[in-house]
């Protein structure tokens, strides 16, 4: 929620006292601004479609990773860092392209305040209300910016399957217990995780901004050079950063229990191959 107020404030913020410039505003003053203007209920706004979408995002990204894995491995030298891109740019490209009408409703949900100042709607009756004004269309605003999210996805896997390797490799010159190795394993496997994630995000942040422009409803933003260029002139190249910290500690501990569940999943099912 934070970081979908932060990434739409448009160059609004605060004046600073003696300089006369104004600075946006930071976390703290974005939850205090909900809370007083919406109530505590506002902050948990768009998380129907998030539940909703959460499980079969992720069945269908692993799914791909892995069929387009075994794919790219006779085509590429075996487990080789072009393959881990390629594998996790095709699951990307597939997730998006089927699940950016769940994410659309949810950013809507989430700014349908500022947009319209209306009585708050429910994921339903948000979703009729984009076919109604913009027709199917509407359900794939900001696509164009998922897509260029993809180079985030592939740099974390790249990051995130060489550390594992490097956690591998340590493994078997570790003296310690099956037991003890289990469990520094997957702790290895989190942290490696959420740095990987932590880089990929600070480098393709830019592309959350976009995308969460494009999504806003009756704005000026259509495409995605274009609201890219907007900002850029508007803002400044600093407003790409807008929101950053939020979608680091809301992805990272994400990230990093999601992807080290799955590896102990493929584990426990007997597929080393991952």
């Amino acid at each position: 929620m934070f970081q979908v107020q932060l990434g739409t404030l448009n160059g609004t913020g605060v004046i600073r006292p003696g300089s006369g410039t104004i600075t946006p505003p930071g976390l703290l003053q974005v939850l205090r601004s909900i809370l007083e203007k919406e109530g505590p209920r506002s902050l948990f706004r768009g998380l129907g479609p998030n539940l909703v979408g959460v499980a079969p995002s992720r069945a269908i990204y692993f799914a791909a990773y892995k069929k387009s894995k075994e794919t790219f491995n006779g085509v590429f030298v075996p487990n080789s860092g072009a393959v881990h891109m390629s594998s996790a740019g095709f699951a990307a490209f597939v997730t998006n392209s089927l699940m950016n009408p769940v994410w659309m409703v949810k950013t809507r949900m989430q700014l349908e305040k500022k947009a319209r100042g209306e009585k708050k709607t429910n994921a339903l009756q948000c979703a009729r209300y984009v076919y109604k004004t913009e027709g199917m269309r509407g359900f794939y605003r900001g696509l164009t910016a998922s897509y260029a999210g993809i180079s985030e996805t592939m740099i974390c896997f790249l990051i995130y399957e060489t550390l594992k390797k490097r956690l591998n490799e340590a493994r078997f010159t570790s003296p310690n217990s099956e037991t003890d190795k289990g469990a520094s394993d997957f702790l290895g496997l989190m942290m490696a995780a959420a740095f990987a994630k932590g880089c990929a995000s600070c480098i393709a942040y830019p592309h959350e901004v976009i995308r969460t422009r494009l999504r806003e409803e009756g704005s000026k933003y259509q495409y995605f050079f274009q609201t890219a260029r907007l900002v850029a002139v508007e803002e400044g190249y600093a407003a790409f950063y807008r929101g950053l910290i939020p979608q680091l500690i809301r992805q990272i501990p994400n990230t990093a229990i999601v992807l080290s569940t799955y590896e102990l999943i493929i584990h426990l099912m007997g597929d080393s191959s991952q």
